[in-house]
C-alpha cells in the first residue's frame, strides 16, 4: 500500500511539475495572414501578437507572416496547412478557408446580410457556434472574430446600378466557386486569379473589374487601375478568424489557450470597431480620387437579390440546411 501512495504522491507531483513547465515554456508560433499590417486584416494579427506578448511577459512570441507567404501565395492553401501543422496559426478569411470548410460558405452567399448588425447577429449567435463547430471537426480551433468588411464592385467601363450592367464584363473574383456562380448569374465574365495578378490585368485593361472590401480598394489605389467606377452594393461580408492548429492546441497549457483566445476575442473586436470606423474617411479618399461612387437605392438593391436567387437554391445544401435557416432567423431577428 505505501509504494502504491508514493506512486500515486509521485505521479502528481509530476504532472503538476510539467503543468507548470508548460506554462511557463518560451515559444514562438508562426502566423499567417493575406495582407500586411497596412490594411485592417493585417493590423488584426498584429494586434492579437501584441497582446499575447504583453499578457504572457514575452514568454509567447506570435510571429507574422503577411502576404501568404507560409503557403507560397495561395491563400486557398492555408487552411489546409494549419490542420497539418505547417503553420500554427492564422487570422484567416472564410472565403479562403472555404473549400476546406464548405460551412464557411455561408458569408459568400450573395446578399444575405446587409448590414453590420446582420452581420454580428451571425457571428455572435447560434449560427457562428455552428461555423465554428465545423472548422474544428476538420482540425483548427476557431478562437474570435475579425472583420474584413463587406465587399463592393468597381470596374473601368460605367456605373452598376442594374444586374443588366454587370453582362459581359470580364471581373475578377477570388478562387471561389461559389463566387463563379454569383457573378454568372448575373452575367458577367467571372475571372478567378490571385490580388497580385489582378492589378496589372486591370491596369492593362484585360479584366474590367474587381470586388473587394473598401479598404482593400484604397489602399492597394484600385483607382490608378483604371478602376473608376465604384457600387457600394454589400454583396457579401468576409468575417476573419483566429485560428490555431488543433496540433498546436493540444501542446498549449489550459492557462495558454485562455490567454490566446483572451487575447484573439479583444484583438478581433478592437479590429471590427476601428474598420468600421474608418469606413467614412476611406470613402473620401476615394471620391478625392475621381471614383464616381454609386449607391444603390433599395429597389435597385432588390433586383440584385432577386437576380441570385439560383445560388442559393444550389449552394445551401451544400452549406447545410440547418445553419443557412440559423443565419437567416438571426438576421430577421437582430
Amino acid at each position: 500500500m505505501k509504494i502504491k501512495k508514493w506512486l500515486a504522491v509521485g505521479a502528481a507531483c509530476f504532472a503538476l511539475t510539467t503543468g507548470a513547465a508548460l506554462a511557463q515554456e518560451t515559444r514562438e508560433f508562426s502566423v499567417s495572414t493575406v495582407l500586411s499590417e497596412a490594411f485592417p486584416w493585417g493590423q488584426a494579427a498584429e494586434k492579437w501578437a501584441e497582446l499575447v506578448k504583453e499578457r504572457s511577459d514575452g514568454r509567447i512570441t506570435l510571429k507574422i507572416y503577411p502576404n501568404s507567404q507560409l503557403v507560397s501565395g495561395d491563400q486557398t492553401r492555408e487552411f489546409s496547412a494549419m490542420r497539418s501543422g505547417l503553420i500554427d496559426m492564422a487570422v484567416g478569411s472564410t472565403i479562403n478557408w472555404s473549400p476546406q470548410v464548405p460551412e464557411v460558405n455561408l458569408f459568400s452567399l450573395p446578399f444575405l446580410m446587409p448590414d453590420n448588425a446582420a452581420v454580428d447577429a451571425i457571428t455572435q449567435g447560434e449560427a457562428g457556434k455552428m461555423v465554428f463547430d465545423a472548422i474544428e471537426k476538420r482540425g483548427v480551433i476557431p478562437l474570435a472574430w475579425g472583420e474584413n468588411g463587406f465587399r463592393e464592385i468597381s470596374n473601368s467601363h460605367k456605373a452598376l446600378s442594374k444586374p443588366e450592367d454587370l453582362k459581359g464584363l470580364k471581373i475578377r473574383v477570388v478562387g471561389s466557386p461559389l463566387f463563379l456562380d454569383t457573378f454568372n448569374a448575373l452575367g458577367a465574365n467571372p475571372t478567378q486569379m490571385s490580388w497580385t495578378d489582378a492589378l496589372p490585368a486591370l491596369t492593362t485593361g484585360a479584366v474590367d473589374g474587381q470586388e473587394n472590401p473598401l479598404a482593400v480598394y484604397d489602399v492597394a489605389r484600385a483607382d490608378r487601375a483604371n478602376q473608376k467606377y465604384l457600387t457600394l452594393w454589400h454583396y457579401m461580408n468576409d468575417p476573419l478568424i483566429f485560428g490555431v492548429s488543433q496540433r498546436v492546441w493540444s501542446t498549449l497549457s489550459p492557462e495558454d489557450q485562455q490567454l490566446l483566445k483572451e487575447a484573439a476575442v479583444d484583438a478581433g473586436k478592437w479590429e471590427i470597431e476601428k474598420s468600421r470606423a474608418d469606413l467614412n474617411d476611406t470613402l473620401a479618399r476615394i471620391r478625392e480620387r475621381g471614383v464616381e461612387i454609386t449607391e444603390l437605392t433599395p429597389e435597385q438593391h432588390q433586383a440584385f437579390v432577386e437576380a441570385t436567387q439560383s445560388v442559393y437554391e444550389k449552394w445551401t445544401p451544400r452549406i447545410g440546411q440547418d445553419l443557412v435557416d440559423a443565419a437567416q432567423k438571426a438576421i430577421a431577428n437582430r
